[in-house]
Parts: structure tokens; C-alpha cells; sequence
């Protein structure tokens, strides 16, 4: 899913501190872009590029806020750590709720950037392999027949393969095959592998 390297995304329409912030990552050996404008940014966005954004809560046109619940209407998963003067801490706050990763409170130790940088992006790895796992799980879901996904619900609400068979009117010897050709396909262990995944696909549909 992630297409290249992580990258550090940095919107700021101060250029001083867009130069700051990009030498900053520059030592630590991490990719950046910079942006002046939200807009520029947003013209740009891919979803699928890993990383973390660095996003400036007041800027001319789209501010970080705005910017921030268009990401969400995106189904973007970037973390956000907004980089807030001492008046910004309200909105900041309100960012947090919105479900912004973090803040950091200008002027700021550069340690203190660093690590937050650091978390943000292990949460975007983290956040990013369970995307994955979840769409070959939902692949392997797609590539089950009819017979099998009517044996799977039964398997998964813990249902006997004795139970199966006089539901479905068929032998015990033939849920057995259905089954292994299930598990095969979802590519679980165990049923508890295989209920896990059921459980883990039905909540991120209904959410």
C-alpha cells in the first residue's frame, strides 16, 4: 500500500520555518516536502504515501484545522502533529479531539519534535500493516463461494460440523472439506484465527 518512502509533509506558510523544520529532518535522515499553502498540499495528497504531516494550525486561505477535517473526509489515516503558537492551544486542543496526533508549542526543543516525529511515524507503519492485513483478509472473504461462506458464518457463531451438516442437509464428510477449503482460503491457523479475522473485518464495517 505505502508507495516509497515514509515522508515527513510539512505546511507552513512561513518559509523560515518550512526551512527549519525540513534542515530538522534533513539530519535525522528522513524525507520531507514542504508547502506553503493547505491547498498545495491537498493537490498533491495521495492516500496511500506513508508518513506524518507537520501542519501549521493558522495559515492565510484553508487553515490546519480546515485542512485537517478535509484529510478526514478523505479517509486519510496521516498522522497530524500541528505546530501551535501560545494562543493556538484552544485549537489545538480541539485538533486533539478531532483526532490530530499531537502538538507542539513554538518555540519548541528540537528533541521534543524529533520523538514526536519518531511516534507519529511508527503509528502510520502500525496503523498502515492492520489496512493491509484487513484487505487480504476482505480478498480471501471475496474468493469463498456461496456453499463456503454459509459454512464460515456457521463455523464462526461456533457451530459443530455435526450442526452444519443437518442445517445445510449435507454429510459431515463434506462440511469437512468445505471447512479445510475455508480455512485454507482465509489462510487461518485455527478458528480462533479465523474468528478473529471475522470480528476485526465486522468492525471496521461498522465504524
Amino acid at each position: 500500500m505505502a508507495q516509497g518512502k515514509r515522508t515527513v509533509f510539512i505546511v507552513d506558510d512561513d518559509e523560515a520555518v518550512r526551512d527549519s523544520l525540513g534542515f530538522l529532518m534533513k539530519t535525522i535522515g528522513l524525507v520531507h516536502e514542504s508547502y506553503a499553502l493547505a491547498l498545495d498540499f491537498l493537490a498533491e495528497f495521495n492516500p496511500n504515501r506513508s508518513g506524518c504531516l507537520l501542519l501549521d494550525i493558522r495559515m492565510p486561505g484553508m487553515s490546519g484545522l480546515e485542512l485537517q477535517k478535509e484529510l478526514a473526509r478523505r479517509h486519510s489515516i496521516l498522522p497530524i502533529i500541528f505546530i501551535t503558537g501560545h494562543g493556538d492551544v484552544p485549537m489545538a486542543v480541539e485538533a486533539m479531539r478531532e483526532g490530530a496526533f499531537d502538538f507542539i508549542q513554538k518555540p519548541f526543543r528540537d528533541q521534543d519534535l524529533i520523538d514526536c516525529v519518531h511516534n507519529a511515524l511508527e503509528l502510520d507503519d502500525r496503523n498502515r500493516a492492520v489496512l493491509i492485513q484487513r484487505e487480504q483478509v476482505s480478498r480471501n472473504l471475496n474468493s469463498l463461494t456461496d456453499r463456503e461462506r454459509q459454512i464460515l458464518e456457521r463455523v464462526v457463531d461456533g457451530k459443530s460440523n455435526k450442526t452444519i451438516a443437518a442445517e445445510l442437509y449435507l454429510s459431515q464428510r463434506t462440511i469437512e472439506v468445505h471447512r479445510a477449503h475455508v480455512m485454507e482460503k482465509m489462510q487461518a491457523d485455527s478458528v480462533a484465527h479465523l474468528v478473529r479475522m471475522i470480528v476485526n473485518i465486522n468492525q471496521d464495517g461498522n465504524s
